[in-house]
């Protein structure tokens, strides 16, 4: 991969792709009437430049996450996966079980934390089937993974944030295994403190296995990402979506290198 090569991560929505890069994104969906809409702007939260490690990660998810509000204004028409109906009903029901397998008492507690963890990416899997956002996801790593390999890649890509589940699901259930043993009074907070690590954990993870991909517990890590990427969360896209993920692509890069307008 050449080194110049922008960093870039993205999104796949019901009806086209978010990529961002370090400082800006781009957006671009198929309209009803055959024509494709492109917006792109600069990001006002970023987490490229974090050197903590305990920020690091937490922060690089806050700024994947926080160009939605920001692609909403500036692209109205885009859909995002969270809209759907089955998505919503998918995360109450995901609510309601992970909190009876935690009051559960034929369950040891780090099997508790184990189900729990799996319970919770449920409204995901739900939302990247069905519909066209599958083949957008396929998309979207195609044309990321052609720009940063300099030819066409497949439709799963190495560094897709479903690699993070294999990390989250270790650590998370860690961090809640320990602080479930705090002290009633402080348990919340335990809590709340052990998902921060635990994201922070994820992403250093994460970064450790895109480097190491070779090693044995790298490629354990993946394994949960990589067969939900394969089975679930990718189809192979149309020429059509392809033009719309490219033109997402070129719009973020653009802006990256100056030459774009905001949306």
């Amino acid at each position: 991969m050449a080194g110049d090569k922008v960093r870039l991560g993205g999104m796949a929505l019901p009806n086209g792709v978010l990529v961002h890069g370090p400082t800006s994104w781009g957006a671009a969906v198929r309209l009803p009437d055959g024509t494709v809409k492109v917006v792109s702007a600069r990001k006002r939260v970023l987490g490229a430049n974090v050197k903590s490690p305990l920020l690091r990660g937490p922060l690089k998810l806050l700024d994947a996450f926080a160009v939605l509000p920001q692609v909403k204004r500036a692209l109205p028409e885009a859909k995002l996966p969270v809209e759907r109906p089955g998505v919503i009903g998918a995360m109450v029901a995901s609510t309601v079980a992970v909190r009876a397998v935690r009051g559960s008492r034929d369950l040891a507690p780090l099997a508790q934390e184990l189900a729990s963890g799996l319970l919770s990416i449920a409204p995901a899997v739900v939302a990247l089937r069905g519909g066209e956002l599958a083949a957008y996801h396929g998309a979207e790593h195609v044309s990321i993974g052609s720009y940063e390999h300099g030819e066409r890649r497949p439709k799963e890509h190495e560094r897709c944030g479903s690699h993070l589940i294999g990390p989250l699901l270790a650590t998370s259930a860690v961090g809640n295994l320990l602080a479930s043993r705090a002290p009633a009074s402080v348990r919340t907070p335990a809590r709340a403190a052990a998902a921060v690590g635990a994201a922070a954990a994820s992403v250093e993870l994460f970064g450790w296995m895109t480097r190491n991909p070779e090693k044995r517990l790298a490629r354990a890590l993946a394994r949960p990402g990589h067969e939900l990427q394969a089975r679930f969360a990718t189809a192979e896209p149309s020429a059509e979506q392809l033009e719309v993920a490219q033109a997402a692509l070129e719009a973020c890069l653009a802006q990256e290198q100056g030459d774009g307008r905001s949306g």
